[in-house]
């Protein structure tokens, strides 16, 4: 069932408009239609640095050039998540030729049994053949847990800012007051293992989120993603955001009045996991309209001995 602090926040969200459009003027003399929602959402995480792959203690997937090329690949996860609520090893991934895209033209994940399709929908298109994007199981299962001598974690907390007179909350590295002066997103330079070989920045690492959020049917609620390299998110445990492999920025955007067993009024987790593999940028953007409750992260590491 919904919390109370879900339902609070699910009543200003109520007024939500369909996808990621404000709908309204805006000036001073209009008053803003979306001022009961919060102005901005603060969600913690946790960062994983890690070693490239030509040092000592390096690991074998970051700054790996998969062997099909540089680009998006599909299908290196499954579509559930595992017992420990983390990604799990599907391929080593297919080559995307071109994107799905919804009737907006928006990039879509792949077509999926538990997402609605929709009138307007375009199919894509993938390699038939899984090329090495990842190296194996094991490696990506290092991804997004703590394995001493191997990584580092912290958290980081984000903010996600509504955009004036709409119900679109934003993060956006190139803007954000943290970030824009570091020419990306770069939550650990000169932390943890320190900066990558040679470099003045940190370009290796990954980034878990977990939060939480009350579905309101009907409202067009939506979540987009734009950025590299991977990035996978759940809602409530299924694949709803593809976006592997090692590449420039890249988007892609869910609608969760799609996702039909969703019911109104109820708590959902939505899981967000990112990875920065390779130089030589580290590209971040969340947009949404839902509005995100951040939940406890694990405790975190620091540096191993």
């Amino acid at each position: 069932m919904a919390t109370v602090q879900g339902k609070a926040l699910a009543a200003g969200a109520l007024v939500m408009a369909a996808g990621l459009t404000a709908g309204v003027a805006t000036g001073s003399h209009r008053a803003d239609p979306y001022a009961a929602l919060p102005s901005s959402l603060s969600l913690t995480g946790v960062v994983r640095d890690f070693r490239e792959r030509s040092v000592a203690g390096g690991h074998v997937d970051f700054e790996r050039q998969p062997t099909g090329g540089f680009g998006v690949y599909r299908g290196m996860v499954k579509d559930d998540l595992d017992a420990d609520g983390k990604p799990v090893f599907a391929s080593t991934g297919f080559k995307l030729g071109s994107d799905w895209k919804d009737k907006a033209g928006r990039a879509r994940i792949a077509d999926r049994s538990y997402i609605a399709a929709a009138k307007g929908d375009v199919k894509g298109s993938v390699s038939t053949t899984s090329t090495g994007a990842v190296t194996n199981a094991e490696s990506l299962a290092q991804w997004f847990r703590d394995v001493p001598s191997l990584n580092s974690s912290k958290q980081v907390t984000l903010s996600l800012v509504r955009q004036a007179g709409s119900n679109i909350y934003t993060f956006n590295d190139r803007t954000d007051a943290g970030f824009a002066g570091k020419g990306g997103f770069f939550p650990i330079n000169g932390e943890l293992f320190g900066n990558s070989k040679n470099n003045t920045k940190n370009y290796h690492f990954t980034y878990e989120l977990e939060t939480e959020f009350v579905y309101q049917k009907g409202k067009g609620q939506v979540f987009t993603f734009t950025g590299d390299d991977d990035v996978w998110v759940f809602i409530d445990g299924k694949l709803v955001i593809d976006i592997g492999g090692v590449h420039g920025a890249a988007s892609q955007t869910v609608e969760l009045d799609r996702l039909s067993w969703l019911q109104d009024n109820e708590d959902y987790k939505l899981k967000f996991f990112f990875a920065e593999r390779h130089r030589t940028e580290s590209n971040f953007r969340m947009d949404t309209t839902m509005v995100l409750r951040s939940v406890d992260p694990p405790t975190t590491t620091a540096l191993y001995d």
